[in-house]
């Protein structure tokens, strides 16, 4: 594995009014993500204990290739317009191999 990978994993809470459409928009996000040239995968994962819990797990072949993805209008459009259906920020950790 290339000591320049980048991991990414994001943990997002949404409220109970909103848990199904923040999880059909983040599949949507999910959908878009993979196609990046930059992306290694994109694994969105929802909360055995908790349905409204949403993890993301996503690899990057470097920071660049981070970057570039989060500079993509349809993510920054999401994030810009999000907040109202979560219960809190969501909360990000920028990983590498160790």
């Amino acid at each position: 594995m290339s000591p320049d990978r980048i991991t990414l994993v994001c943990f997002v809470m949404a409220k109970e009014q909103a848990k199904l459409r923040v999880g059909e928009e983040l599949k949507r996000i999910a959908l878009m993500t993979q196609k990046e040239a930059g992306n290694i995968n994109y694994c969105l994962h929802i909360s055995t204990e908790d349905d409204k819990a949403f993890i993301i797990y996503e690899n990057w072949k470097d920071q660049k290739a981070l970057d570039d993805h989060m500079a993509q209008p349809y993510l920054k459009n999401f994030l810009d317009n999000i907040d109202e259906w979560l219960e809190c920020p969501i909360e990000e950790k920028v990983c590498r191999l160790l």
